[in-house]
């Protein structure tokens, strides 16, 4: 009942075609001429150019977003630590009043 049924290849019920010749060719090597060459587009995007008030600049948000990068870290890092200290102190009470009340019977 729960064995699955495996269908059976069907049996071709028209006329079979024998495969095709295939017949060689051969490769005539011809005179090679050379690609042409190519040219350099002019540029369409102007250069940016670095001045030393977008250099402090970028230098300024890229120290932000270290900043409030790390401080996201340390608070997530700080949020586990707490966790896992106060799971750490229920264990401890559980396993007291446990101990107690078995010590009681």
């Amino acid at each position: 009942m729960l064995r699955p049924k495996i269908p059976t290849m069907p049996t071709p019920t028209g006329r079979v075609t024998p495969p095709a010749v295939v017949e060689t060719t051969t490769v005539v090597p011809s005179a090679q001429t050379p690609p042409p060459a190519a040219v350099a587009p002019a540029p369409t995007r102007p250069t940016v150019q670095l001045t030393p008030g977008t250099t402090l600049a970028l230098v300024g948000a890229s120290t932000a977003v270290v900043l409030v990068v790390g401080a996201v870290l340390v608070s997530m890092l700080l949020a586990v630590a707490i966790t896992a200290a106060s799971v750490a102190v229920c264990t401890v009470v559980l396993r007291s009043l446990l101990a107690s009340q078995t010590r009681r019977r």
